[in-house]
């Protein structure tokens, strides 16, 4: 059996039509189903669905066997349990920095909101500048906003939830994409399974359309 964990939200949206391009489809609609495990069309492989930061602790211990998530939440881990090969191409958007419309950051020491602490950290660090960094996990435009922070970092899209809130992106931090992940350990012990999934991936992002 070959267990994939699922991110839920907005990557689900893009990776289940790209599922289907591989061969891969669940046997329940995954939207509308409270269930967590999913059977498929293929009898040794079933579907996890998870919040997107649990998908590389599944990975990492086994639980899971390849999981489908944002590399924004691959940089906050630090697991050397799970393999990175593939970059699926879904999902795209930006980490960046952001801060109220028309007012600059000051320039001592500053404070800043975000979920992604240690992306925030190693981006500071880089620059020289010293931060102290409030670990928020929702609502990050409220902080400078409400002065909980003189910045955020977060991820954008379109950038109008920013807009919205008269926000507007400062400093770019990093392309972020979905990615697949592969448990070492099922790479070992599962290594025919496993390659032929990959070389279906490998070859669908390649737009040759190969299928399982």
């Amino acid at each position: 059996m070959i267990t994939i964990a699922l991110t839920k939200g907005r990557v689900l949206k893009e990776t289940l039509p790209l599922l289907e391009r591989v061969g891969i489809t669940s046997l329940e609609d995954l939207n509308s189903s409270r269930k967590l495990v999913f059977e498929t069309n293929h009898p040794h492989i079933r579907l996890l669905l998870l919040r997107g930061v649990d998908v590389p602790t599944y990975v990492q211990f086994g639980s899971a066997d390849v999981g489908i998530v944002g590399k924004d939440l691959l940089l906050e881990t630090e697991c050397t349990e799970f393999y990175e090969p593939l970059d699926l191409g879904i999902a795209p958007c930006k980490l960046m920095t952001a801060g109220l419309k028309g007012i600059s950051a000051p320039s001592g020491r500053i404070k800043v909101a975000t979920k992604y602490v240690n992306s925030a950290a190693r981006f500071y660090a880089s620059k020289g500048r010293q931060v102290d960094i409030i670990k928020l996990y929702g609502a990050m435009e409220l902080a400078p906003v409400l002065d909980l922070a003189d910045e955020i970092v977060d991820i954008v899209d379109t950038g109008n939830t920013l807009k919205a809130n008269g926000l507007e992106p400062r400093e770019f931090i990093g392309e972020i994409s979905s990615r697949l992940i592969v448990n070492r350990a099922s790479f070992k012990s599962k290594h025919e399974q496993i390659e032929r999934l990959l070389t279906a991936f490998r070859n669908e992002c390649d737009q040759s359309g190969s299928a399982l």
